[in-house]
């Protein structure tokens, strides 16, 4: 009889569809380490070694991600530019206020997934990633519709904030195009934590990479041939951030990669909402909070007198500095991977090891950009404009954005950390007192009342930095790393039984 049983078993199994088992969280970092017939720097070597192989393999793919997209987003820009001065105001104007919010709101709350996800896949929990993916994009679309109530009277907004008129109704008209990528952003930014929290990055690099060939493409055809003007392009821009949204998603689909952490479609996406938003929310104001940080003290450096040139002067400056930030990100997606697999997976000397890793290597990373930078402060400028008044002022303005640089070495990724270990709203508090306290306060102090104007507005922001990042690696430094492990495991399990808060666990 059991002879029988044991083949009729074996027929049930054929007849049911095969899932190729994801590739579990290695144990050799955390092997090693525990090693101790090894001597110390011998153990350190292979460590190292190891570590060093895992993180840029997540780090350099994340990183052309993000170069990709932010180049999808400003060849728009530069193609509105060549329509007229006009164009290129309302263009400037709705991308990098406008549609900068959207992203950074939607960013921010997608980082939730990536808590989530990176811990239940480290502690196989692989059937509820699916279900994060799908809670977190039901959320972020009820936010995208709030978001296209700010898109529609985008106009309005802007005459409020002193625009003229003309510029006004040019960037509503560019806005008004960019509503469909609200919703591609609320898709996007859930798959792509998704697919990041299994390491599983280079296709999303390959997928950026084929959209911004066609973005080109159609941007041209649509803007110079068929004279789409404004809207067109705006709209282009929507529907190639909903290529990369389609292309994701059927790789999820036809990829075997994922038959056991995805597993469909579930009503499951609609319960526990309530605490996922909590999550969400403390990682959106957490971005947040970096991105309107930035963008305040621009407005308020246009205060200053002689504020062309400030203005200019920042510009140049702020783009250096948002395309090394660029670097900087594509190391926090790979710290938060890191530490959230290594916590999911019970590893709390791989977790703090990875923190080590993965911060010195972004620092050292940073110090020779920012030495590069000195080395040129002279001439940089001209990539941007031929005047020498503008080259001067940002040559002197040089040092101050090399200290910029190799903050922003750290600061991104010790947030990385902490979305991987689910301290989001502890982070926002931090970012508040820091930024906000005292960065813009002492900033236009320094400006304003000692007359140091965009150097002081700069200084300010130095500060607010500078004590945020000491604060984070203070935080993480005493970390009780074989805690956060438990933490995350009582997290899951909590999440699992939707019977618990999420977030009570949460560092205090």
């Amino acid at each position: 009889m059991a002879s029988i049983d044991d083949h009729q078993q074996a027929e049930t199994d054929q007849l049911q569809p095969q899932r190729s088992m994801p590739e579990p969280i290695s144990s050799a970092l955390e092997d090693i380490l525990s090693d101790t017939s090894l001597s110390y720097f011998h153990r350190l070597r292979k460590a190292t070694w190891l570590e060093l192989n895992t993180l840029f393999y997540l780090a350099a793919p994340a990183i052309v991600v993000y170069l990709l997209n932010n180049v999808v987003s400003m060849s728009t820009q530069i193609f509105c530019g060549h329509l007229g001065n006009l164009e290129l105001a309302a263009a400037s104007l709705g991308n990098t206020g406008i549609q900068v919010f959207a992203y950074g709101l939607m960013l921010g709350m997608g980082s939730a997934v990536e808590t989530l996800c990176g811990q239940a896949y480290g502690a196989h929990k692989y059937e509820m990633l699916g279900v994060y993916l799908q809670r977190s994009t039901v959320l972020l679309m009820s936010t995208g519709v709030l978001v296209t109530i700010i898109y529609i009277f985008s106009k309005q907004i802007l005459l409020l904030l002193g625009e003229s008129s003309s510029i006004a109704s040019a960037a509503a008209l560019f806005v008004y195009g960019l509503i469909p990528q609200i919703f591609a952003y609320a898709a996007n930014f859930p798959i792509q934590k998704f697919l990041q929290s299994q390491s599983v990055i280079f296709p999303s690099a390959y997928i950026s990479a084929g959209t911004l060939v066609v973005h080109l493409l159609l941007s041209w055809l649509v803007i110079f041939k068929l004279g789409g003007g404004l809207l067109g392009g705006s709209l282009v821009l929507s529907f190639s951030w909903w290529i990369v949204v389609v292309g994701q998603f059927v790789y999820i689909l036809m990829s075997d990669k994922f038959k056991r952490t995805w597993t469909g479609f579930t009503l499951q996406a609609f319960s526990g909402l309530w605490d996922f938003l909590k999550l969400s929310t403390a990682s959106a104001f957490m971005l947040c909070l970096e991105t309107w940080y930035f963008q305040i003290l621009v407005l308020i450096a246009g205060l200053l007198k002689n504020a062309e040139l400030v203005l200019d002067t920042l510009s140049v400056c702020m783009t250096i500095l948002g395309w090394v930030f660029m670097i900087s990100v594509g190391f926090n997606a790979a710290a938060s991977v890191r530490v959230s697999n290594e916590l999911g997976a019970g590893h709390p000397k791989s977790s703090a090891f990875a923190v080590v890793v993965v911060t010195t290597s972004s620092f050292l990373i940073s110090v020779i950009i920012a030495i590069a930078v000195l080395l040129l402060r002279h001439v940089i400028s001209y990539a941007f404009t031929g005047g020498s008044t503008v080259a001067d002022a940002v040559s002197e303005l040089s040092p101050y954005l090399a200290i910029s640089i190799i903050l922003n070495g750290v600061q991104p990724v010790l947030s990385g950390v902490a979305v991987g270990c689910g301290w989001q709203a502890f982070v926002a508090y931090v970012n508040v007192g820091c930024y906000y306290f005292v960065g813009i306060p002492l900033g236009c102090v320094l400006g304003f009342k000692f007359d140091l104007g965009a150097k002081g507005i700069w200084s300010g922001m130095l500060g607010g930095t500078l004590m945020q990042t000491v604060i984070l690696l203070y935080v993480t430094c005493r970390t009780d790393w074989t805690k956060e492990v438990e933490k995350a495991r009582n997290r899951l399990d909590k999440w699992d039984n939707l019977t618990e808060p999420l977030l009570k666990d949460q560092k205090d």
